[in-house]
């Protein structure tokens, strides 16, 4: 009788008809300790490992379902399968079937072909072509492994593919997002908004998306010189909106409107009638500016509450850095202005 001899190598060939992520109906023919041992049809057994079901003691001989091949083999030969993975490509498909020409959906960059990002939703192919990732794209690598949402600009489903744009998305959730920070920007709105960038003569912040404006003047009620001492850049901070010019599409922005002048909280202090200390700081041809000793506010003695001779200049009643005691004449509160009289 002649030896029959078994050749190994005709025996993984047998294998190759199995694709990896292939996916077969089943039945469970027999359960072991370490897992079950699943027909694919015919004289193909194959193996699943017990940590593939969420609960391994429900799963009997007879179950039905369908199973992905993983591309590996047991020690004895079988090719291991996963019932976890089928379900997963499973509802993927459904999901990609679900799919129209601008369907936005989520998906994970697991790869690249063809200077293109690539992923898998089921058996569908999800590619996006390097001028749909990104208007700014400097390095492709950067997207791997992260997740994405885009929208659907061309589906084959002969070819079991699906093209989408990640730029279009976001110019359009861009639009979206000025349309409605537009509708809803009015005068005196408290805004939270992230330094971009810094000038001599003030900064760009992004609110919602939208770059706007804060000037120098409008940073702090005492002078400013340089704006890196109150703003830094990519911190955010709460500002008021100043003015709007929906024309041009600006935005400028407040910092010391969200709080009272000093000024004005002093003068609210004060009242007609009342008695001052202060310092002559200016002479001018209608008269001079007295600087209050407590505040260091400034008013104005015009010449004609000084004297009462009409033929006298302010120079010939008071000189600058004399002391004198002026009243207050008069208070404006909007215009943060004093004016005195001796």
């Amino acid at each position: 009788m002649e030896e029959v001899k078994f050749n190994l190598d005709t025996i993984d060939k047998t294998f190759t008809k199995y694709k990896k992520n292939e996916i077969f109906d089943g039945v469970v023919v027999l359960k072991r300790d370490d897992g079950v041992i699943f027909n694919i049809g015919g004289k193909s057994d194959a193996f699943i490992d017990k940590n593939d079901f969420d609960n391994f003691d429900d799963v009997k001989i007879g179950d039905r379902f369908k199973v992905a091949v993983l591309g590996t083999k047991t020690e004895d030969g079988m090719i291991i399968v996963s019932k976890k993975i089928a379900d997963n490509v499973i509802i993927g498909s459904q999901n990609a079937e679900k799919l129209k020409i601008g369907s936005q959906f989520t998906f994970f960059a697991t790869g690249l072909k063809d200077n293109c990002l690539v992923s898998k939703m089921g058996i569908y192919n999800i590619v996006v072509p390097n001028d749909e990732i990104d208007t700014n794209l400097k390095n492709l690598h950067y997207y791997l492994n992260k997740q994405f949402t885009a929208i659907v600009t061309e589906i084959d489903k002969e070819k079991r593919l699906i093209v989408c744009s990640i730029r279009i998305l976001k110019e359009q959730q861009k639009e979206l997002q000025e349309t409605t920070f537009w509708n809803s920007i009015f005068i005196n709105k408290v805004v939270q908004g992230k330094v971009e960038k810094i000038m001599p003569y003030g900064a760009f912040v992004n609110v919602d998306g939208v770059s706007c404006f804060i000037h120098i003047s409008d940073i702090a009620y005492e002078h400013v010189n340089d704006i890196s001492k109150y703003l830094k850049i990519g911190e955010t901070y709460t500002f008021r909106v100043i003015k709007i010019d929906k024309l041009q599409k600006r935005v400028y922005l407040g910092l010391k409107q969200l709080t009272e002048n000093p000024k004005t909280a002093y003068l609210k202090t004060l009242k007609v009638g009342d008695k001052l200390q202060g310092t002559v700081s200016k002479i001018l041809a209608f008269g001079a500016i007295i600087k209050l000793d407590e505040s260091g506010l400034e008013g104005l003695l015009h010449v004609s509450d000084a004297t009462q001779h009409n033929d006298m200049r302010i120079y010939q009643i008071v000189k600058l850095g004399q002391k004198v005691e002026v009243e207050i004449k008069s208070i404006d509160i909007n215009r943060n202005r004093l004016a005195f009289k001796l």
